[in-house]
């Protein structure tokens, strides 16, 4: 296979790509599968991943389910787009903009009611900065292309600030963790259980969370040609994730017991994490489309995507009434 810079992130974003994933499509007819990208951040799809629930509901319909995971939501959608993956996890609320600006094809079918309180802006315990103002001229992690790029645009217009006031790290939750424990950023722009993690475990501190500046929904995607073939599968998944949401939500202790080894982190962080996010699922409605677009203009008016997005172009899936 050409070894083209696209296929370099998905592979470098932890997605194995054998040669016939996305050059053979006779054969992906002859057995029909469902290939899902989700994150560290996916809890309702991880829970369903977990509990092996899609398989059961969709072995009846003879539809296979395959797992990739990634570090987050820009390489999840672009795999989204180029045919390695059918169906994305949540993404942050930046993320489709940016998908949508490098020409994917891509279907909304359902969101995360907002959480604004799940990303933040966070300092160390023993950083001089008290103030968003404080970090013009300061090196600041971020992940390029997530909410945390639209929250750090949104909170440094408020204090009369641009991105070129700042000196951006684009760096993934891994190595932007590393990077803000040795100081070698001001401050680091993430989102929970990330966000959870560094406060519980490193004592950091927060400047300025979501709160009046971004939503922070989250947006589940299709690849649009998946989803005009299969939307009784996506009605399936949508259905599962209510639940699997409601759950979660009503059963907090238990949730955040059964999440912790599945991700790594301690009970008593998820559980902190948990109760930042609204896991309300719902069809995306018109006011989450309209903050999609006032994203894509703040990106694009600041230059960091190539043009113009216009969200209504972009199918939306809708359960059957």
């Amino acid at each position: 296979m050409t070894d083209t810079p696209t296929r370099r992130r998905l592979l470098q974003a932890g997605l194995a790509l054998p040669g016939t994933l996305l050059l053979n499509p006779l054969q992906a007819a002859e057995a029909d599968r469902l290939r899902i990208g989700y994150q560290k951040s996916s809890t309702l799809m991880i829970y369903l991943k977990s509990k092996g629930v899609l398989e059961k509901a969709l072995a009846p319909w003879n539809v296979a389910v395959q797992w990739h995971e990634f570090n987050s939501g820009l390489p999840l959608l672009e795999a989204l787009n180029v045919g390695a993956i059918d169906l994305s996890a949540d993404v942050a609320d930046a993320v489709p903009p940016f998908a949508l600006a490098a020409g994917a094809q891509l279907t909304y079918y359902a969101i995360e009611t907002p959480s604004p309180q799940a990303q933040a802006i966070v300092v160390r315990k023993d950083s001089p900065v008290t103030s968003v103002a404080q970090l013009k001229g300061q090196k600041v992690a971020f992940a390029k292309g997530a909410g945390a790029h639209y929250l750090l645009l949104e909170a440094l217009a408020r204090n009369g600030l641009s991105i070129q006031d700042i000196e951006p790290a684009y760096l993934s939750p891994a190595d932007a963790r590393a990077a803000f424990e040795t100081g070698k950023v001001a401050a680091w722009v993430i989102w929970d259980p990330f966000l959870a993690a560094v406060q519980r475990q490193s004592g950091a501190r927060v400047l300025v969370d979501g709160t009046r500046l971004s939503a922070y929904r989250r947006f589940y995607l299709a690849a649009t040609p998946y989803a005009q073939r299969r939307p009784d599968v996506l009605g399936l998944v949508y259905g599962e994730l209510q639940r699997a949401g409601n759950w979660i939500k009503h059963n907090p202790n238990q949730a955040a017991e059964w999440h912790a080894p599945v991700i790594g982190l301690d009970a008593a962080t998820v559980e902190v994490a948990n109760q930042r996010r609204s896991y309300q699922v719902q069809p995306p409605d018109a006011e989450a489309l309209a903050e999609q677009q006032r994203i894509a203009d703040a990106f694009s008016q600041a230059q960091i995507i190539p043009r113009k997005v216009r969200i209504a172009d972009s199918p939306v899936w809708r359960p059957a009434s």
